[in-house]
């Protein structure tokens, strides 16, 4: 997080923290009803208007029975056990005639099963219909120390299942070490299992180049890449991982001017270092409420966007995602968890295809986060609105790794019933495209908050400038 403040939910600000504070008032929106369901023991009830209950016959995937439902609000959680490398700009050229999208696609449907769900099944099933498969999105952050127990039979649980992994690490090569070694004995073994692994180092040598502002956006990137790259651990390979080289960089520089051109400038040439290299990149890593949807619109910006979504398997966008408050992932939706969803709109608009997306921060609070029971809740519906477009391949959650007020032994309680809900929930979604409309996945307030007049920003401004 950087020190970029998020906006209000009415003007879309990132520069004071008061907007946040001004709120919005949260009203009684969603009753849960109970209803019990003897084939899904553990399981809660979709907040749906008109579940169907089919059978696993029916449904593709799993045993016994499944519930189905298109959430209108969260869907509570079923709790189980405890090439062109030359670094140079381009002219960029007018905005293009963008398609003509129809209407928004309707969102998507969770499924829950008993597991062994199989996916392979339930996939196919999917596919005769018309629709496809998403999974549970959401994962973890790591680092050097903290407190990630139990987070090897957390990967192991899912790579058995067959879903996959979504884990960020920042100077700890180890957790994306054993990943990756899963995921060469799947290889091995003729099996794929898409876990997406994401690294970087924290040392501020990886990041002065892009402040040096005596170097040119492809200069700093041309410096910055070669620093990045030969600090990587080497038990690291390429093909698997995707590797950050910035962090929350901020709209405006430590010179005060709006920094958007050499942002642009400067991830489109690493992009295309990385790309000749055979590296996966993750650029930009946005701190949450920034940029603003004008950033995106900028040519230098646009011009990026176009590389990466051209490159998808080789270019990322990084993202971070946060709350800000510990009640409620929804708060001030869609300008900080579902933010992402402006630079989709600005691709439309541009004709340029929607860029694969890393979440590589999400959570509520940089030092804190809620009970269980309460985080499963706003997972459920975080996974669901990312289930809605294929190219969000994940999002971390912060954080297992040291400092931030012990958050890690927090976190850490969250690792078993994730990984239980990973493997026993399931999306169905329409892989075709349709205007974005960020009405469709409005989180309703859990009724816990049902008597709060206001929620606020507890964290306090500014932000701490060095964050993993």
């Amino acid at each position: 997080m950087t020190n970029d403040a998020p906006p209000a939910p009415d003007c879309r600000s990132t520069t004071n923290a008061r907007q946040l504070a001004a709120g919005f008032f949260i009203a009684i929106a969603l009753l849960l009803t109970a209803a019990a369901c003897d084939a899904l023991p553990g399981a809660a009830i979709l907040s749906s208007p008109a579940p169907q209950v089919l059978s696993a016959e029916t449904s593709g995937g799993g045993s016994g029975a499944v519930l189905v439902g298109t959430p209108s609000g969260y869907v509570p959680a079923a709790f189980g056990s405890p090439l062109d490398p030359t670094p140079t700009p381009s002219v960029t050229p007018g905005p293009t005639a963008a398609p003509t999208l129809g209407p928004p696609l309707p969102a998507p449907t969770v499924v829950v099963a008993v597991p062994p769900i199989d996916f392979p099944a339930a996939q196919a099933t999917a596919e005769a219909r018309g629709l496809d498969l998403a999974f549970t999105k959401i994962g973890f952050h790591m680092g050097p120390g903290g407190n990630a127990n139990g987070i090897g039979d957390y990967f192991r649980k899912l790579n058995d299942a067959g879903v996959p992994i979504f884990l960020k690490s920042a100077d700890a090569a180890g957790p994306i070490y054993e990943v990756q070694q899963i995921m060469k004995a799947n290889e091995a073994a003729g099996r794929e299992v898409p876990h997406v692994l994401v690294f970087r180092l924290t040392d501020p040598k990886y990041e002065a180049p892009f402040y040096n502002r005596d170097l040119t956006p492809e200069q700093a990137a041309a410096v910055s890449w070669q620093v990045n790259r030969d600090g990587i651990p080497r038990e690291l390979e390429k093909k698997y991982v995707w590797f950050e080289t910035l962090n929350e960089p901020g709209r405006y520089g430590d010179n005060g001017q709006l920094q958007i051109e050499r942002l642009g400038r400067f991830s489109l040439a690493t992009a295309k270092l990385a790309v000749a290299e055979g590296y996966r990149y993750a650029a930009l890593s946005w701190s949450t409420g920034v940029p603003e949807r004008e950033d995106w619109e900028h040519p230098a910006m646009l011009e990026f966007l176009r590389y990466a979504g051209e490159h998808p398997d080789q270019v990322a966008v990084a993202i971070h995602e946060y709350s800000l408050v510990n009640e409620y992932i929804g708060n001030g939706y869609p300008y900080l968890v579902g933010r992402f969803q402006d630079m989709f709109d600005v691709c439309d608009k541009y004709g340029i295809p929607r860029p694969t997306v890393l979440i590589t921060e999400w959570g509520w609070e940089y030092d804190d986060v809620p009970e269980p029971e309460a985080a499963l809740e706003d997972i459920a519906w975080a996974s669901w609105l990312y289930a809605a477009y294929p190219t969000v391949k994940g999002a971390a959650i912060w954080y297992l790794g040291p400092q931030f007020g012990g958050i890690a032994n927090r976190a850490q309680r969250l690792i078993a019933p994730l990984g239980d809900y990973a493997v026993s929930h399931y999306f169905l979604y329409d892989p075709g495209m349709g205007r974005i409309d960020a009405g469709l996945f409005r989180p309703h307030p859990p009724t816990l908050l049902a008597n709060e007049a206001l929620l606020t920003v507890p964290t306090p401004f500014p932000r701490p400038t060095a964050m993993p």
